[in-house]
């Protein structure tokens, strides 16, 4: 069955550039494409519609103007930390993503430049095969805005490479380039920056050709490393909604909207 994706996801900049290949590109012109609280929501929703979507073999995620996503809206985290409906509501949403994206049987193929952070980086490492480019600025970001690293990041960068290294850039905040991404695992290739977007349609291109049931049983095979780590997950995530009630999150906020080093108590 195929998808009104413009009507059920209106938020979400999707095309067809080929038959059997769907193209998510993370658009907000002006924010580094930040995941506004309507997309977030819909961001989780729309891995269940593809996974339905007898016409789509593979998906391409990519940014638009030469960043991938600068992560959630600072004012949708103003909006958690305030708000109690708001924070439930994230919270769900947030876990969807994860596991809305793990069970989607369709092959996810990301295209990674620019800047990559929080929400925006969960699409980006979750994908099966990912494609940086060496002016990709990887970051987790949420220790720095005071908050637990929880949208994906313990369910998936120790398996990705190693505890030591997920550590130390979790803890840190550490920015990781596309090269170095690709040097440590956490990415599959990193190509040319002129390469990034060929590069990742040709492998699209190249699972929505290969035979629909054995790429989608390798596929959710392999998941089940990450959802063997579900409790690893929801504990992370349940901690970073703790942390978002404390008085940390507000100096984060002001400390990047001031572009100054946060000062924590």
């Amino acid at each position: 069955m195929a998808h009104a994706y413009d009507k059920e996801f209106p938020s979400l900049d999707i095309d067809r550039p080929e038959p059997g290949i769907l193209r998510l590109t993370l658009r907000a012109p002006g924010r580094l494409n930040a995941v506004s609280e309507a997309q977030h929501g819909e961001l989780a929703r729309v891995w269940q519609a593809i996974g339905e979507d007898t016409q789509t073999r593979a998906v391409l995620v990519r940014g638009a103007d030469g960043a991938f996503s600068s992560g959630g809206d600072l004012d949708l985290v103003l909006a958690i930390a305030d708000d109690e409906e708001t924070r439930q509501r994230v919270f769900h949403e947030a876990r969807d993503l994860v596991y809305n994206m793990l069970a989607c049987p369709t092959p996810i193929v990301s295209a990674i430049t620019g800047p990559a952070v929080g929400a925006g980086l969960v699409v980006g490492l979750l994908a099966d095969v990912s494609v940086a480019s060496p002016k990709a600025r990887i970051v987790d970001g949420h220790t720095k805005l005071g908050v637990a690293a929880g949208d994906h990041a313990a369910i998936v960068w120790p398996l990705l490479c190693g505890m030591a290294k997920a550590k130390y850039h979790l803890l840190l905040c550490e920015e990781v380039d596309g090269v170095e991404a690709e040097r440590i695992g956490l990415v599959s290739l990193c190509v040319p920056e002129e390469e990034l977007e060929e590069r990742a349609l040709e492998i699209a291109r190249r699972l929505a050709a290969g035979s629909r049931a054995a790429l989608t049983h390798t596929k959710l095979s392999l998941n089940e490393w990450m959802k063997a780590a579900g409790a690893i997950f929801d504990a992370s995530l349940a901690l970073e909604f703790l942390d978002m009630t404390g008085p940390d999150v507000r100096e984060g906020v002001a400390a990047i909207r001031e572009k100054r080093p946060p000062k924590f108590t």
